[in-house]
């Protein structure tokens, strides 16, 4: 299922299919994002970072073709490796205009992904796989009963006791965890298909297990899995992206 998942989605990239693009933005356009701005360093703009997160993006659909995962490299370090790439070609330029002179962009060699100064700290590691959490969280909330989903943030996101959202919304407790436990299957099941999706190895796949989120329901234990979620979920607020709350319903 995980293969199909991926490779249906890196079909859609091939065929410029604009709501692939669209979902690729959202869930690694704020990583990138924050990843330029670091190497930058104050040399680089807001709307340059921007420009360049939109550039690496569109190289990676360019190149996806010659991703291969059986040689070892993830593909949030391939990712990576593109965007540092993308950066220095900037910075190149801007020196050769500074120097009156042109400078012809290198070209882009996935093998370079592979080397061993490219290797991603564990923070820009853990920054993906947030960002996929994230993207499960947000497909939750809008295809999810309001209600429902509104429990499972103040119960789990924001902390409350089960008495004190049973007493805030004027429903009864059993209602709560049974609301509560529905968020939450839907929430496996989506998280399995967006880390499915943007995943292309299993190091990648185990990466929720790793980080406490169970998605099998046989085996998971349900308290240990709303407290796992919860702290990923604060670590990516902190980060600046606390984009949920946006359901229509």
């Amino acid at each position: 299922m995980v293969q199909s998942l991926s490779s249906r989605f890196i079909g859609r990239l091939r065929a410029r299919d604009p709501e692939a693009w669209y979902e690729l933005w959202q869930i690694f356009g704020p990583v990138l994002h924050i990843q330029l701005s670091r190497w930058g360093r104050g040399r680089i703009g807001h709307e340059t970072v921007r420009d360049l997160s939109q550039e690496t993006l569109a190289a990676l659909s360019d190149s996806i073709d010659r991703h291969d995962p059986s040689k070892g490299a993830r593909f949030s370090t391939w990712l990576l490796a593109i965007a540092r790439h993308v950066l220095g070609d900037e910075l190149d330029r801007r020196n050769a205009l500074k120097r009156g002179s042109g400078k012809r962009p290198s070209s882009y060699d996935e093998s370079w992904a592979a080397g061993p100064a490219q290797t991603p700290d564990h923070g820009y590691e853990a920054a993906v796989f947030r960002a996929k959490v994230q993207a499960g969280l947000r497909r939750v909330e809008s295809e999810s009963d309001f209600m429902d989903f509104s429990i499972y943030r103040m119960r789990v996101l924001d902390g409350l006791a089960g008495k004190e959202v049973a007493a805030s919304l004027g429903i009864s407790e059993p209602t709560v965890s049974r609301r509560l436990a529905k968020i939450r299957t839907m929430l496996r099941q989506r998280l399995e298909e967006v880390i499915g999706t943007y995943s292309f190895t299993e190091d990648e796949i185990n990466e929720a297990t790793r980080n406490g989120l169970e998605l099998n329901p046989n085996k998971a234990d349900d308290t240990l899995f709303d407290e796992a979620l919860a702290e990923i979920y604060h670590a990516q607020v902190r980060e600046g992206d606390s984009r949920l709350g946006t359901n229509p319903n």
